[in-house]
């Protein structure tokens, strides 16, 4: 079961990774001073971003606990 908490910490990384990615473009997003309009569309974009990694993340997470249990 080894391999199953390894990869499970490899698919939470990638989550982790895609919140950091939703944060920083957030932050460039506010920076550049756009209307309420463009704003609210770019959000959107970065709001199922966030909650896609944040799936991925729980997901890598509960494979790894999942696979200590096994082991």
């Amino acid at each position: 079961m080894e391999y199953l908490i390894w990869t499970g910490a490899l698919i939470s990384v990638a989550g982790i990774a895609g919140l950091v990615w939703c944060i920083v473009y957030v932050m460039k997003l506010r920076k550049a001073g756009l209307d309420e309009t463009a704003m609210r569309a770019r959000m959107q974009k970065a709001v199922m971003i966030n909650f896609a990694a944040l799936a991925v993340s729980t997901l890598g997470l509960m494979m790894v606990v999942v696979g200590v249990f096994l082991a």
